[in-house]
């Protein structure tokens, strides 16, 4: 059972949160337990984490704020592992480092910050570039998946929803864009075509004009004959 001390610094720094919320943070207290905060962390631009989702909690001791919480995260992210203790000074990982000055907004800054950094801890994995950017990619359809996520974050179910719309969109009109390409034209080859033109032009050429051996048989006839009138006459 949490102490009164405890339920009322919680409640306190949950409504400092709503009224001034830290920048790529989503965080709630569960409705019947104030005790257990589940939080979304938004990868930040420029980090193999943009465009992420990471759903984790916070569970704070009922000695809160003078013991720290413990901090786990269940989305695949690539830095942390999921469902484990994730080793922070603001943990419980380190209750001789803890200071009771510390809040809830103060931890999921740090928390935060520290996954955009590649210091190894308790918890940490080591993973490449390209599977962070790829589980950041999977990680709100992932998130989806869990109830609670989707009782705590409507949101964030709402943003995956209208997401998968547009992707739905997206699809139909790059098939109608393919189906309405142009069918590439059909070369004919007219090579035949044109061989068979030139040679009934020739064949014609050849008819119209007669052979020279009879041009030439037909002109020595009419000399012959020229020649013989004069003869005729002396005759």
């Amino acid at each position: 059972m949490a102490e009164k001390a405890c339920i009322k610094r919680l409640q306190k720094e949950y409504r400092a949160l709503c009224k001034e919320p830290v920048s790529h943070v989503v965080a709630r207290p569960l409705p019947n337990d104030i005790l257990e905060w589940h939080y979304v962390l938004e990868g930040s631009e420029g980090t193999p984490f943009a465009g992420g989702y990471y759903y984790g909690k916070i569970k704070f001791p009922p000695e809160y704020p003078y013991k720290p919480p413990g901090i786990s995260m269940t989305t695949p992210n690539g830095r942390f592992m999921t469902q484990k203790k994730i080793c922070l000074s603001m943990s419980d990982f380190h209750p001789e480092s803890w200071n009771p000055m510390w809040s809830a907004s103060s931890i999921l800054t740090g928390l935060l910050s520290f996954m955009m950094d590649n210091s190894p801890t308790t918890g940490s994995v080591n993973t490449t570039t390209a599977e962070k950017q790829h589980l950041a990619k999977s990680s709100l359809a992932f998130n989806c998946k869990n109830a609670t996520f989707r009782k705590m974050f409507p949101e964030y179910v709402e943003k995956y929803n209208q997401q998968q719309l547009a992707s739905e969109r997206v699809s139909p009109e790059m098939s109608i864009c393919e189906n309405t390409r142009p069918a590439p034209e059909k070369f004919v080859d007219l090579t035949e075509d044109v061989k068979r033109v030139d040679e009934l032009k020739d064949g014609r050429r050849n008819k119209r004009q007669p052979s020279p051996t009879w041009m030439m048989f037909l002109l020595l006839c009419i000399f012959g004959v020229v020649m013989a009138l004069p003869l005729l006459q002396l005759l």
